[in-house]
């Protein structure tokens, strides 16, 4: 079923706003990230692995999950469909990799946060910046297959297109 245009250019704002929201949180997060590491001030360390979990739980996830859900919800809803090009289901597996990675990391996160604060030497927590690099080569990833939206259709979508292309030559004209 696809949706009316009004609701589409919606969905699609909505998309486009939580993804791109989530790449800069990531870069965000990346760039505290980086700090935690290389610096050797007590203070800015333990500042650092205090704003990454804080950006990790109230602003990546959620931004992460909303991506996910409208991203299917605006796939759905329109002729792109969720399984019909490749393009689109390398998206939607990326998607929730990174968002199932991202999930079981947060607790990761979270831990190196509350041990910054009460580690009398934060410094010596270990990063997440394999994690933090990873994700946003993700990402990144996504945001140019949806972009460049490189040409074929899955099985599914070949059936699809048959399908209305059989419709169509049996509608009678006039």
């Amino acid at each position: 079923m696809l949706m009316p245009p009004l609701i589409r250019k919606i969905v699609l704002t909505a998309h486009v706003a939580t993804s791109a929201g989530w790449v800069g949180a990531v870069l965000a997060y990346l760039a505290l990230d980086i700090t935690a590491g290389s610096s050797q001030d007590v203070h800015t360390v333990r500042g650092a692995y205090a704003g990454m979990g804080v950006i990790v739980v109230y602003v990546i996830v959620p931004l992460a999950l909303a991506s996910l859900i409208i991203g299917i919800v605006n796939a759905l809803g329109t002729s792109w469909g969720l399984f019909r090009h490749y393009w689109v289901l390398v998206k939607l597996l990326l998607t929730v990799f990174a968002t199932t990675i991202l999930l079981i990391e947060t607790q990761t996160v979270s831990y190196l946060a509350q041990a910054a604060t009460s580690n009398a030497d934060p410094r010596e927590l270990p990063g997440t910046l394999p994690h933090s690099v990873g994700g946003l080569v993700v990402l990144l990833i996504v945001v140019v297959l949806s972009v460049f939206k490189p040409r074929g259709v899955t099985r599914y979508g070949w059936r699809k297109q048959n399908e209305q292309r059989r419709t169509r030559s049996t509608v009678p004209v006039g």
